[in-house]
């Protein structure tokens, strides 16, 4: 176990909805409290996506996320902002040309894909390192933009929070690390549980977590009813966890999460009651070498 275990939250994604949940959040300001609610209950870091606050549904607006961006700097809230660089990496075949991208699809360049991180420079960002079949989409992430996102975000002096949902991703973040593309130590976020990648379970986290390269701080979570369990596991394996309604929408069976903050506040009992301690930003900043 760590001394400190950083708790990262995940504020809001694009599946989840306020039709499953009210307390979904959706507009920047709307997002901006929840991540500062979820600090004031113990998270260190604050993982953001943006939505389109008239329809709810997933936004890659820049304007969402400077508003969202600055309203936590304005808060005097000392929370680590990541933001994600995962939208533009959606790929449907097309019906009649496969070749051809179908309804639904959202590609975008490495350049497009960053702009937001270059522009706002978030002390951390997500990458996804996963071309994978993602429901009934392909999740596709070429390493040569793979290549140019990290020299981007590297470039801006923000960290990038490397995600990977098997071990295969692991091996190609090796393999850009190697390159000199990911600068050391790195920083891991390992996803387990969604579809088609690896299980939210014990051994799956630890096999993943033994691939990793020497010296790499990790975090790991796991989606819908595999949150909590997987925080606990997380904390006994050396890493950090995230928790957030981007990954779950319930405190317990059939009990709607109020907040964030109480899927933060649920973490940190977990994390207590193994006799760890949660990790303040400062705390967290020095622990990943941020600043």
């Amino acid at each position: 176990m760590n001394d400190r275990t950083i708790i990262s939250c995940a504020v809001t994604g694009s599946a989840p909805t306020p039709e499953k949940n009210p307390a979904v959040p959706v507009t920047p300001e709307e997002i901006a409290n929840s991540a500062i609610d979820a600090a004031e209950a113990g998270a260190a870091i604050a993982h953001i996506h943006v939505r389109d606050p008239e329809t709810g549904g997933r936004s890659i607006e820049f304007e969402h996320y400077r508003e969202v961006v600055e309203r936590i700097r304005g808060s005097g809230s000392d929370l680590i902002i990541n933001l994600t660089t995962g939208p533009g990496a959606k790929f449907v075949p097309g019906e009649a040309d496969p070749a051809v991208a179908g309804a639904g699809t959202l590609l975008m360049t490495a350049a497009d894909r960053v702009r937001h991180v270059e522009e706002l420079k978030p002390e951390i960002c997500s990458l996804d390192m996963a071309t994978m079949n993602f429901r009934d989409s392909v999740f596709l992430n070429a390493p040569d933009v793979l290549r140019d996102m990290a020299r981007r975000i590297t470039q801006a002096g923000v960290k990038a929070e490397i995600e990977v949902f098997d071990t295969g991703h692991i091996e190609l973040a090796r393999q850009l690390i190697d390159e000199g593309v990911l600068p050391e130590p790195a920083y891991f976020q390992l996803c387990l549980g969604i579809s088609y990648g690896a299980a939210a379970s014990p051994e799956a986290m630890m096999f993943m977590r033994d691939r990793l390269p020497e010296g790499s701080q990790w975090s790991a979570f796991g989606i819908s009813r595999s949150q909590f369990p997987m925080v606990g596991q997380a904390v006994l394996l050396g890493g950090h966890a995230r928790v957030g309604l981007e990954d779950n929408i319930y405190l317990g069976p059939g009990e709607l999460a109020p907040s964030n903050a109480a899927l933060v506040e649920r973490a940190r009992q977990i994390i207590e009651s193994f006799g760890g301690a949660v990790a303040t930003p400062t705390e967290a900043r020095a622990i990943l070498g941020l600043g």
